[in-house]
Formats: structure tokens, C-alpha cells, sequence
């Protein structure tokens, strides 16, 4: 218990890793009691940051602020537009296709399924394969076009998507334009000397921005390279599938595995299993390995060192915390718990030593 005592006083005896604490827990507290009601201005923030790494580079140009702000803020706009009125018709199309004939695709999954437990009695059993299909349609149909069109439909969802439309577009339009000014009001209610908050708030931008935009990146260029491949093999829902592909990078490991089913399914139902299927499979793979292998490695480069058990952590803790978002969030998460620790024990190191050399000199 004296250790604990002893940890605790040596700790917290420290204003500065008080004051980290405390932002730490307040930033907690107002995303869980408050994440809903701010949830327009908090996805203001996000896409904010993500584009200030270009407007900074504009800067670094010479243009003036608000020049590189409005040509950043303009190409924003023009791409949402073009994304909302030539990508997302033929996805949510698709979408709706895919979950209209999921039964017929699961009904003829069961029947091979059931063959082969026939002829192989004694690796599958029927009864528990065709419970396990079951439930797996059941599931998967939940995620159809009915909750979409309830959602849509209800009155709440569709004024929420009117403030999304319109208010965050605003915002992040003021967030990046007066970026400077919001930052100095939030530090005049903090204390003037804060090196251990400005050492993390440092690490954080560096490493959390540069993966967040680096993120983006890939979810482009893997969706739309799984778009071209998919069409020119020809297969089904490949808009639909493009987009599951891009999005699966999200989520290292569990993200590429998931995925994996769809397109497998989609493959089989259009042309049973046999060659053309297996082609499909092992395109997606190979996607998968080249993001993995090439284009991750050249897009992050050393800006975020995780082990892999690190991330399998971040995605169970912070998922299990904010469902999707926590998962969406849990690398730059794990990032930002990352550089607390790092600035922490660096500080500790510093005052440390600072105060060996103080005894030092008080002893001579």
C-alpha cells in the first residue's frame, strides 16, 4: 500500500501531469455525456483537421489564410457534391439490390452447403449448418433496406441530416478560417506554462493528423482500385463492393477478413463455386495485400508506431466504448493514449533529472 501511496504523491505531486489529467477527463466526459448533442460540430472538428494539412501546405506556398482556406474549403465542397450526386446513386442502388436478393443468394449457399454435408457426412452436419445459415441471413437482412428507409423516414433522422448538410459545412469552413483564434481563446483558460499539454497537443497533431489524412487517402485509392478491378471481371454490385473494400482498411485485420464474405458471397451466387469465383476471392486478396504490404508502408511511413497487438487493443477498447465510432477512432485513439504515456514518461525522465541535479548541487 506504501508503494501505491508513494506512486500516487510522486505523481499527481506534479501540476503539470495534473493539469494533462484533468483535460484528459474532461475531454472524456464531454464526448460521453454531450457526443450526441455536439455530434455536428465534433464532425466539423474531424474533417477541419483533416483539412488543415493541405491548407497549411498552401500556406507554406505563400498564400495569405483565407486564400488557401477558400480554395481548400471549395475543393471540399465541389468533391462531397460530386460524391453525393455521381458515387453514392449507383452505390445505394446497389445497396438495396444486394439486400433484395441476399435471400435468394443465402437460400442457394444453403443448398450447396447441404449437398456437401450429404456427401461428406462426416465433416458437416445439416441440422447445425442450416441453423447457422439461418441466423446468418436473419442477421444480414436486418441491415437491409427497411431500417435504411425507416431511418430516412423518420422525421428526427431527416432534420438531422438537414444540420449535417448545411451546418457543418459552415463550421468547418470557420474552424479552419479561424483556426489561430479558437485555439488562443481555449488556451486562455489554461495556464501559460504547459509544456507537458503542449509537448502531447504537438504529438498528437503530427501523428494523429497525419494518419487521419493518410487514412483518407487509402480509403480512396483502395476503393477505387477495387472498383476497376471488380468491374473489369465483371462483377455484381462492384460500386457496392468497392466501397465495403475501401472502408474495410478502417479496421486492421478485422476490416479486410469481414469483407472477405460479401464479395466471396456476391462471387458465388453469380457464378457458383468454380474458377471465376476463386478469381474473385483471390482479387480481393491480392488488394488486400498490396494495401498492406505497398501502400500502407509508403502513406504512414513511421507515423504511427503501433504493435499489431496495440491495435487489436484500441479497436476491442475504444469499440466497446463507442460502438462504430470507437472503432472508426481507435488507431488515432491508441495514438493519442499513445503520446500521453511517451510526453508523460519523457516529463518524468526531465524532472527527474532536473531535480537529481538540484540534490547534486545542494549536496556539493
Amino acid at each position: 500500500m506504501n508503494v501505491v501511496s508513494e506512486w500516487y504523491r510522486r505523481t499527481f505531486a506534479d501540476p503539470q501531469v495534473v493539469l494533462l489529467v484533468l483535460i484528459l477527463i474532461g475531454a472524456l466526459l464531454l464526448v460521453n455525456f454531450f457526443g450526441q448533442m455536439l455530434a455536428p460540430a465534433i464532425a466539423a472538428v474531424v474533417i477541419a483537421f483533416l483539412l488543415d494539412g493541405p491548407a497549411g501546405r498552401l500556406r507554406e506556398k505563400g498564400l495569405s489564410n483565407s486564400l488557401a482556406v477558400s480554395i481548400v474549403f471549395v475543393t471540399f465542397l465541389a468533391l462531397a457534391v460530386v460524391a453525393f450526386f455521381a458515387i453514392l446513386p449507383p452505390i445505394t442502388g446497389q445497396l438495396g439490390q444486394f439486400f433484395l436478393q441476399l435471400p435468394s443468394m443465402m437460400a442457394s449457399l444453403q443448398e450447396t452447403v447441404v449437398e456437401l454435408s450429404r456427401s461428406n457426412p462426416e465433416f458437416f452436419d445439416e441440422t447445425q449448418i442450416a441453423d447457422l445459415i439461418a441466423r446468418l441471413q436473419s442477421e444480414l437482412i436486418a441491415l437491409g433496406p427497411a431500417n435504411v428507409k425507416a431511418l430516412l423516414g423518420n422525421l428526427a433522422g431527416a432534420i438531422s441530416l438537414v444540420v449535417y448538410t448545411i451546418l457543418v459545412p459552415v463550421m468547418v469552413f470557420f474552424f479552419l478560417k479561424d483556426k489561430k483564434l479558437i485555439m488562443s481563446w481555449i488556451a486562455g483558460y489554461l495556464p501559460n506554462h504547459k509544456p507537458l499539454v503542449d509537448k502531447v497537443w504537438a504529438e498528437v497533431v503530427a501523428k494523429a493528423g497525419d494518419y487521419a489524412r493518410g487514412k483518407v487517402y487509402e480509403i480512396f485509392i483502395v476503393g477505387f482500385a477495387a472498383f476497376v478491378v471488380f468491374w473489369a471481371i465483371d462483377l455484381r454490385f462492384a460500386a457496392f463492393l468497392a466501397l465495403l473494400t475501401g472502408l474495410s482498411v478502417i479496421i486492421p485485420y478485422f476490416g479486410a477478413a469481414l469483407v472477405t464474405l460479401p464479395v466471396a458471397l456476391v462471387a458465388f451466387f453469380q457464378w457458383g463455386i468454380g474458377s471465376e469465383m476463386l478469381l474473385a476471392v483471390l482479387v480481393y486478396l491480392g488488394l488486400q495485400a498490396v494495401d498492406g504490404n505497398i501502400l500502407a508502408p509508403l502513406l504512414f511511413s513511421e507515423v504511427v508506431k503501433l504493435h499489431p497487438n496495440a491495435i487489436i487493443l484500441a479497436i476491442l477498447i475504444f469499440g466497446g466504448l463507442w460502438g462504430f465510432w470507437g472503432v472508426f477512432f481507435a488507431i488515432p485513439l491508441a495514438t493519442v493514449a499513445h503520446a500521453v504515456i511517451k510526453g508523460w514518461s519523457e516529463h518524468r525522465s526531465l524532472a527527474g533529472a532536473v531535480s537529481q541535479a538540484a540534490d547534486d548541487e545542494k549536496g556539493a
